[in-house]
């Protein structure tokens, strides 16, 4: 009597189930505190996962099959306005997907791999190797402090105004006929 479950591809799906859920819930939602690409991230994992797994047996080679899925992705988001953290979270479910589906490997290989990704990605997004810096475009009414000289003096009146701890900041604009400026704050996180 034949097996009617294939262990290799049960075993392969959970391994990639569980990392992209990981990598979902717990390094993308408890970071940004958004659900919006939950959806599309784990059903395009898992699309990607199972087309990836049936071409296997057609000679597909693995980087065919994510170049492929990778185009098809980006494809998908071409007209969102989706940021370059959101499209490398993408990135990272397709690459995930095609690695557990076409892995020429050990099973064992599989989560050691997934969870090395999940560990640099989690590492890179936390505070935990070097203090994040975000950046803020504000306008600014008070041009007098852009006096050489006077750089503490606007840094403490930004943090006052901002509310951030801004430690620099970069003057993109300025607007003499309004008497006003405008600049990118940065702060570290």
């Amino acid at each position: 009597m034949p097996h009617l479950i294939d262990f290799n591809l049960l075993f392969r799906l959970v391994v990639d189930l569980i990392s992209v859920w990981l990598l979902v819930r717990f390094i993308y939602y408890s970071i940004y505190k958004t659900r919006d690409l939950f959806f599309s991230l784990i059903v395009t994992n898992l699309v990607i996962f199972l087309l990836s797994y049936a071409l296997n047996g057609h000679e597909i080679s693995m980087g065919a099959a994510f170049g492929l899925f990778a185009v098809f992705g980006m494809l998908r988001f071409r007209t969102e306005d989706i940021s370059l953290k959101d499209m490398t979270y993408l990135f990272l479910s397709i690459a995930l997907g095609v690695f557990n589906a076409v892995a020429q490997t050990s099973l064992w290989v599989l989560p050691v791999v997934s969870a090395s990704m999940l560990l640099v990605t989690f590492l890179l997004e936390s505070n935990l190797l070097y203090h994040r810096e975000s950046a803020r475009v504000v306008n600014y009414d008070r041009t007098d402090l852009l006096a050489v000289g006077r750089e503490a003096e606007m840094l403490l009146d930004l943090q006052t105004k901002t509310g951030l701890p801004v430690h620099r900041f970069q003057v993109m604009r300025i607007d003499f006929l309004r008497d006003t400026v405008q600049l990118r704050v940065y702060f570290k996180d």
